[in-house]
C-alpha cells in the first residue's frame, strides 16, 4: 500500500508544531497541514514553563526559546489594582520569582520560565520541523477522514488552487484546536461544559512603561465596574513585550448577543483599565472567545489522535494551554515513531490516552478553579455582587481603615489563594503517569509531603518524571541529569556500582549513564539525596524523560530482567 506520509498533523499550534518537529527529529515521514497562511497572528498563549522548556531543550531549540521569550526576573510581581494608574489592591510574588519559591524552581529543573507568545513560540517549531524534514503546508484546510485497519485517508483543501486533494498516512494527529473538526470526525468523547462565559481580547500597543516599569509584571489584574461579570474573573492588562506591546482581557455577559468591539470602543475599553485616557494607544486586533470546562476522556480513536486544545478546553488561568500541548506531542511522538520503525507494538500506543487524558482533565479543572477564585477578593472587599466606581473605592476604603482588621485579613487570605494560579510548581511538574507504559514496581502508594498543586515532589517511582540533579562532566562542566536521557531512546540510569548492568543495556539496545562516573559525576551530591536508590539499582528512562521501571540491585538474570521489562514498556 502507498502511503503520501507517515503522520499527517493537522494544525501548526503548539501541540501540531512541536507534534511536527519531533516526529521529524526523530525521523518519520511528517506532513503538516494548516488552514492559515502562517501560524499564529494573536499571541494567545505565552506562559512557558519549565517542563516545556526541558522539552524545547532536548528538542535543541531552549536557546531559540530564551532568545525570543521575556525572562522569568521581568515576569514577577502579579498586581491586582483598580486601574493601571490606579489604586493598587495588592501584589502576588508569582512564576516562580518570590525569595522563597524561585529555589524551588531553581532546584528542579536545569530551565526556568519565560514568557514565550504563540507569535514568537510557533515559528521555532514549526521552521525546525521543516528544517529537519517535516513537510509543511500553510492555505491548506482539513475537510473530512476515513479511516481502516491500515491508514487514515485526509481529504484537503488548498486555499490557494481552490481545488480538493486526498492524502493517505498511516496516523493522523489533530491539533486543530478549541473547534478540532478531527476529534468531532474521530467521535471522541467530551465531558464537562462549553460556553460558561464569554471573553474578548484587545492587542494593543502603547508605552505604559511609567505604571509598570517600576513593577514588573506579565499580569495586570484590573478591577473595574463590571470585572466580576463573565470573562475570566477580572479584567486584565497582559504584557506581550515589554512595556510596549500589550493584550487586554475582559469579560462580556454571554447570554447576550456577542458586544460589537470597533476601534474607537477598544480604545476606551483601554484607556478605562489603564486609567489614564491621555495615553497613545494603537489597537491591532480584537477577538471574543468563551470560556470552557471540557476536556475529552479518550484522546484516539483507531489510528486518529488528538492533542493540545482539541482535547482540552480551558480558561488561560496557570498558563497551562500551550504548556499542556506540547507536552501532549513530547507523550505521543515518541510511541509514534518506534511502532512505525517497529520497535514497538501497536499496543504502546493506547497508553497515550491513558496517560494524558487525566492530565488534560486536571488542567482544565485547575484553570476553571482559578477563575472561580477571584470571589472571595470581591467578598473581602465587600463588592461580591458587582458595584460602580463609589462602591470599589469605598470597599477599598473599609479594608483600609484602622478598624478593618477582618476585611485585611480576609483580603489577604483571598490573595494567597491565588498561589494556586501562579505559582501551581506540583501542577506544572507533579504528573504521574498510571498505563501499561509504566511497570509498577509494586511499592506503598506514594505520600505527598506537602500540597501536590503548589509544589514539586521528585521521584524515582515508575511513572514519575526523571528528577533533575546537576553533574559535572570530564570537561568540569555542569550538566543536568535529564540531558542524559531524551533523544528520541530508552535510556538505563544506574550508579557507580552499577556497571555491570551496562552489558544489559547494550544487549537490549538502550542508551547508558552510569551516575557517578567520569563524565557524570555527582559532584553535589544531589543526584545521591533526589533519588534515594542505592548505587547499583537502576532506572529505564523512556524518550520523554519519563520512568518506566526501576530495576532492583544486581542479580543473577538481570539481564533478562531488563529486556522483558522493555518488551512489555513497549508492548512487542
Amino acid at each position: 500500500m502507498t502511503y503520501d506520509t507517515d503522520v499527517l498533523v493537522v494544525g501548526s499550534g503548539p501541540a501540531g508544531g512541536s507534534a511536527a518537529l519531533l516526529l521529524a527529529t526523530y525521523g518519520v515521514r511528517t506532513l503538516l497541514v494548516s488552514k492559515y497562511g502562517w501560524v499564529a497572528n494573536t499571541p494567545r498563549a505565552h506562559i512557558t514553563n519549565q517542563r516545556t522548556l526541558e522539552v524545547l531543550r532536548d528538542l535543541g531549540v531552549e536557546q531559540e526559546a530564551l532568545a525570543a521569550g521575556t525572562p522569568q526576573e521581568l515576569m514577577g510581581d502579579t498586581v491586582l489594582c483598580t486601574a493601571l494608574a490606579g489604586e493598587e489592591i495588592g501584589r502576588i510574588r508569582t512564576w516562580g520569582t518570590g525569595p522563597a519559591s524561585l529555589s524551588e524552581y531553581a532546584t528542579a529543573s536545569p530551565c526556568g520560565m519565560i514568557d514565550l507568545p504563540q507569535t514568537y513560540l510557533e515559528p521555532i517549531l514549526v521552521s525546525n520541523a521543516a528544517a529537519r524534514g517535516a513537510k509543511v503546508r500553510f492555505d491548506t484546510e482539513f475537510l473530512s477522514l476515513e479511516q481502516d485497519s491500515e491508514g487514515v485517508t485526509a481529504r484537503l483543501f488548498d486555499r490557494v488552487r481552490g481545488d480538493e486533494y486526498t492524502v493517505r498516512a498511516r496516523y493522523l494527529i489533530g491539533a486543530d484546536g478549541g473547534r478540532s473538526l478531527v476529534a468531532e470526525q474521530a467521535g471522541l468523547p467530551f465531558a464537562g461544559q462549553s460556553g460558561k462565559a464569554g471573553s474578548m481580547n484587545i492587542v494593543f500597543k502603547a508605552d505604559l512603561s511609567q505604571y509598570v516599569a517600576h513593577r514588573p509584571s506579565v499580569l495586570y489584574w484590573v478591577m473595574r465596574p463590571g470585572a466580576h461579570l463573565g470573562g475570566i474573573g477580572m479584567g486584565l492588562v497582559r504584557m506581550v513585550r515589554p512595556w510596549h506591546e500589550w493584550l487586554l482581557t475582559w469579560g462580556y455577559d454571554i447570554s447576550q448577543p456577542p458586544p460589537e468591539v470597533d476601534d474607537a470602543e477598544a480604545t476606551r475599553i483601554v484607556h478605562d483599565l489603564i486609567g489614564d485616557p491621555s495615553i497613545p494607544v494603537e489597537i491591532t486586533s480584537t477577538s471574543l472567545w468563551t470560556v470552557n470546562h471540557s476536556y475529552a476522556t479518550e484522546y484516539s480513536a483507531g489510528r486518529v489522535f488528538c492533542a493540545g486544545d482539541a482535547v482540552h478546553r480551558h480558561p488561560p488561568s496557570n498558563g497551562l494551554g500551550s504548556n499542556t500541548s506540547v507536552q501532549d506531542a513530547y507523550n505521543l511522538a515518541w510511541k509514534l515513531a518506534m511502532v512505525l520503525r517497529g520497535e514497538a507494538g501497536p499496543g504502546l500506543l493506547d497508553t497515550y490516552s491513558a496517560e494524558r487524558a487525566p492530565v488534560g482533565k486536571q488542567v482544565v479543572d485547575r484553570a476553571n478553579l482559578s477563575r472561580d477564585q477571584f470571589g472571595p477578593i470581591f467578598e473581602a472587599l465587600g463588592i461580591a455582587g458587582g458595584t460602580d466606581d463609589e462602591g470599589i473605592v469605598a470597599g477599598l476604603a473599609a479594608c483600609r481603615a484602622p478598624e478593618g482588621v477582618k476585611r485585611r485579613q480576609a483580603l489577604d487570605e483571598a490573595i494567597q489563594l491565588k498561589n494556586y494560579e501562579f505559582n501551581a510548581h506540583g501542577v506544572e511538574l507533579n504528573q504521574r503517569y498510571a498505563s501499561a507504559a509504566v511497570l509498577d514496581d509494586g511499592g506503598p502508594a506514594e505520600e505527598w509531603a506537602r500540597a501536590p498543586e503548589l509544589y514539586h515532589q521528585p521521584s524515582t517511582r515508575p511513572g514519575a518524571k526523571l528528577p533533575h540533579a546537576w553533574l559535572v562532566n570530564e570537561r568540569g562542566e555542569r550538566v543536568s541529569t535529564l540531558d542524559l536521557v531524551g533523544g528520541g531512546r530508552f535510556t538505563l540510569v544506574t550508579g557507580l556500582a552499577g556497571g555491570a548492568w551496562e552489558p544489559a543495556a547494550r544487549d537490549a539496545g538502550v542508551g547508558f549513564v552510569r551516575i557517578g562516573a567520569e563524565e557524570a559525576r555527582d559532584a553535589y551530591g544531589e543526584w545521591g539525596r533526589v533519588s534515594g536508590m542505592a548505587e547499583e539499582e537502576c532506572l529505564l528512562v523512556r524518550p520523554d524523560g519519563y520512568i518506566a521501571w526501576r530495576g532492583p540491585k544486581l542479580a543473577d538474570g538481570h539481564t533478562e530482567e531488563l529486556r522483558r521489562a522493555l518488551s512489555l514498556v513497549l508492548q512487542r
